[in-house]
């Protein structure tokens, strides 16, 4: 399907507020550009924002590389290998509308028990749990962030955003590996994601004169939001088709 100026002009304008977004509290690039972008045209997304996310991260690990959690990324990364594996599966044997009800209906599960109170802790159990789950989000939907930024809501912002971006990182490149080796990545998918590249860093640099306002109950609130709207597009996604 072609791709219209005007179309470019809103995924260009969508993906600099996208990167405001993770920017500032850790997540939502993918959230919140991939189901907007979908409606406007399906060739704009998901790959080229998992392509486009990708350096992104890597600069805001550096940019809060003091606070990194090194203790528990290790785990979340370890089950985003066999995530990635089960997702390729999944984009095999089932429909999409199928796998966004069954990721939007975990999500929600985990967003209804956190709000209510309780705080889910970062054992090594926990950890691999949610890298398997997020390794599947990201591979068929590349909207991964949800299931780690839950694990980091009572973390300090730049312990979250830092730590998010590290996992991100490594998961992405382990999403997009596997992608590449499934055919699942075209040349209209990196030339889309060299575009929209400017995008990603405007929104970025924006974001930095945001940080500091995001900490404790705001930042906690900002993503549970996040992790909300990406549930509910999926339910809707599954539910239209």
């Amino acid at each position: 399907m072609p791709v219209s100026n005007l179309q470019l002009v809103i995924a260009f304008t969508v993906s600099v507020f996208a990167a405001v977004v993770q920017g500032t509290i850790g997540l939502g690039f993918g959230v919140v550009s991939v189901p907007l972008l979908t409606l406007v045209n399906p060739v704009l997304a998901p790959v080229p924002q998992l392509l486009v996310v990708f350096p992104m991260t890597l600069l805001m690990a550096w940019r809060e590389r003091h606070d990194i959690d090194r203790r528990g990324i290790p785990w979340i990364i370890a089950g985003r290998v066999p995530g990635s594996v089960i997702g390729v599966g999944l984009l095999v044997v089932a429909t999409t509308r199928a796998i966004d009800a069954l990721i939007a209906a975990a999500v929600l599960i985990a967003i209804i028990v956190i709000a209510a109170g309780h705080s889910v802790p970062r054992t090594p159990g926990n950890l691999f749990g949610t890298g398997v789950l997020s390794g599947i989000m990201a591979l068929v939907a590349s909207i991964g962030g949800p299931p780690v930024a839950l694990l980091y809501k009572d973390s300090d912002g730049a312990e979250t955003r830092s730590s998010l971006a590290v996992i991100f990182a490594i998961g992405i490149t382990i999403t997009a590996t596997t992608r590449l080796l499934a055919g699942k990545i075209t040349a209209d998918d990196l030339a889309l994601a060299a575009f929209l590249f400017p995008a990603m860093l405007i929104g970025l640099a924006m974001s930095s004169r945001l940080t500091s306002r995001f900490e404790g109950v705001w930042m906690r609130r900002g993503i549970l939001t996040v992790s909300t709207v990406a549930a509910v597009s999926l339910l809707i996604r599954s539910m239209v088709g």
